[in-house]
């Protein structure tokens, strides 16, 4: 259950997918230089590798303890939450005006990446706080944020996200939790939240919540929300009316705290708006979409450490032979390593066009927005795969727990579903990034992998996405909707599949390890053999749309 860090491949994919020589061109990442990129890639792996990761199995088999409102988290998992805090590892990528290091988003992602490799459910804290500190970077007051961004960006404090209700789940705006306003310009919050991550547990002093709502009056729908800060424990230093009423018992990710929260069952739960009234679901999309690319990055984590395991049990495990010998074995296993490369350089680009759009790079944000819903859900997808594919290398020893093969798939499995299912990425695909400005920036992505490709196999997929983005402009709705998941794939492999070409290049001339160069163009030659030509497969699928969909009612259907 051990893991080592993959240092030399994200220093690599840093270098040439997110290009991070050209962010610290830039005065705002002076200070990202190479030796400080390094050091910074080098300590994060090792402070995972020698802290979290021993802490996996701890939170898989001896999960969080609710009582009485209160959690408290399994064996040294305090101390180990106070080691990333005090090493500044939250810091990374934070503003330096509260606290932050002032680094590329992109560092503060592959900080992540580590640990997350070395504990899913341990990691969520940190990916939650990110969010919250994003969301009131972009919407808080300065009184707000002068309060409350030191303590998220050290880590000292956590933030959560508190959308999902009982019934309101993919559906926010019919979320009822109410917010009456003060005479102090505060709120009185009550309602109750479902799947509130790290909603209660004992590591930080406080828990800052950001818990959208309904002013009186407000319109239906997503239209009438809003978003407040309740904070655990106000700035007066008093408890906040809110409480954890239990703990979910979930199939994997068992290290994280997955509470039912309730506010204000005594009418004295105090919020503060952030953001303007009825702006709440903006607000919370920025906290969103930073979620989603981290979620996404838990596809990388996850494969990457099956991927690992599955490697060693291969080499160790003999049936006539070592298993990693014979050709199925090695056909699962190379497609591990290549698909865990695709996703990780996805990932890394997708975050380096975050840096970009924060520099006021000419077409970063669309950019950046238009690789969201492909990097949360090819992403996720292919973590379950690879999870799944280590299960399988492990054979009949994969079913069994001890190994710990099984843990990564019951962890991955929840992450194509949170943070917008991935069928609803897709949706946001066709609809929001391909409709919303007529395949615009589709089409600057597809010039741009033009303009570099030498692969004629990539290259006929990318003029089959030209082709079917043209087909769904021009489709009806059910149509577009139903042909969104295979065209998400489609449109990822083509972008992964530049990315892995552009790897190739640089390794075919690069010096350094000669093993890890020679893996990197095998990866990417399996990647353009394989998995374009299954994504090329998919074009009919897409083009058939809703066909069949509808021959059935729903009761029939259900029959």
């Amino acid at each position: 259950m051990t893991f080592t860090p993959a240092t030399t491949e994200q220093m690599f994919v840093l270098e040439t997918v997110a290009r991070v020589g050209e962010l610290a061109a830039h005065e705002r990442f002076a200070e990202a230089t190479p030796d400080m990129v390094a050091a910074i890639v080098e300590g994060a792996g090792a402070f995972a590798a020698g802290e979290w990761a021993p802490l996996n199995r701890v939170g898989d088999t001896n999960n969080p303890k609710w009582n009485d409102g209160t959690v408290t988290m399994p064996p040294g998992f305090k101390e180990a939450y106070k080691a990333f805090v005090e090493g500044g590892w939250g810091t990374i990528d934070g503003p330096v005006a509260f606290g932050g290091q002032g680094m590329p988003y992109v560092l503060g992602f592959m900080v992540l990446e580590n640990l997350g490799t070395a504990n899913m459910g341990f990691n969520l804290c940190p990916i939650l706080t990110n969010g919250a500190v994003e969301a009131i970077l972009s919407h808080g007051s300065p009184e707000q944020q002068q309060y409350y961004l030191p303590k998220l960006v050290s880590g000292e404090w956590n933030g959560t996200m508190n959308l999902t209700e009982p019934q309101a789940g993919s559906d926010v705006g019919a979320l009822r939790t109410t917010a009456e306003p003060n005479a102090d310009g505060t709120f009185r919050i009550k309602g109750t939240k479902i799947f509130i991550t790290f909603g209660e547990h004992d590591l930080t002093e406080n828990i800052v919540h950001l818990v959208l709502a309904r002013t009186p009056d407000a319109p239906p729908g997503t239209k009438g929300i809003s978003l407040f800060i309740v904070p655990k424990f106000r700035p007066d230093g008093t408890r906040n009316d809110l409480r954890c009423v239990s703990i979910e018992h979930k199939m994997g990710i068992h290290a994280s705290p997955t509470c039912v929260m309730s506010y204000g069952d005594n009418d004295d739960c105090t919020g503060w708006l952030i953001g303007p009234e009825l702006g709440g679901m903006r607000a919370m999309f920025t906290m969103m979409n930073n979620a989603r690319l981290n979620v996404g990055l838990q596809g990388v984590q996850i494969a990457e450490r099956a991927t690992q395991q599955a490697l060693a049990y291969a080499k160790d495990r003999v049936q006539m032979k070592p298993i990693i010998e014979h050709p199925d074995v090695r056909r699962m296993l190379f497609r591990m390593k290549a698909l865990t490369q695709a996703i990780r350089a996805l990932l890394y680009y997708a975050a380096s066009q975050v840096d970009r759009a924060h520099l006021g790079v000419d077409g970063a944000r669309a950019r950046a927005d238009l690789m969201v819903p492909l990097a949360k859900a090819y992403g996720t997808d292919i973590g379950c795969e690879v999870a799944s594919l280590g299960v399988q290398i492990h054979g009949g020893m994969g079913f069994i727990e001890e190994t710990g093969a099984a843990q990564h798939y019951r962890d991955c499995r929840i992450a194509p579903i949170y943070e917008g299912t991935n069928g609803i990425q897709a949706a946001d695909l066709v609809g929001r990034k391909l409709s919303g400005d007529g395949g615009s920036e589709m089409a600057q992505l597809i010039a741009d992998i033009r303009a570099e490709s030498a692969d004629a196999g990539l290259l006929a997929l990318v003029s089959e996405v030209e082709a079917l983005s043209a087909h769904l402009l021009a489709a009806n709705v059910d149509d577009r909707l139903a042909a969104s998941v295979p065209f998400l794939q489609m449109a990822s492999v083509m972008t992964s599949g530049w990315l892995m070409e552009r790897q190739a290049k640089v390794a075919a001339s690069a010096e350094g390890d000669p093993v890890f160069l020679k893996n990197k163009i095998a990866a990417a030659r399996w990647y353009l053999t394989h998995a374009v030509s299954e994504a090329l497969g998919l074009s009919a699928s897409v083009r058939a749309g809703a066909a069949g969909l509808y021959e059935l009612s729903a009761d029939e259907l259900a029959a």
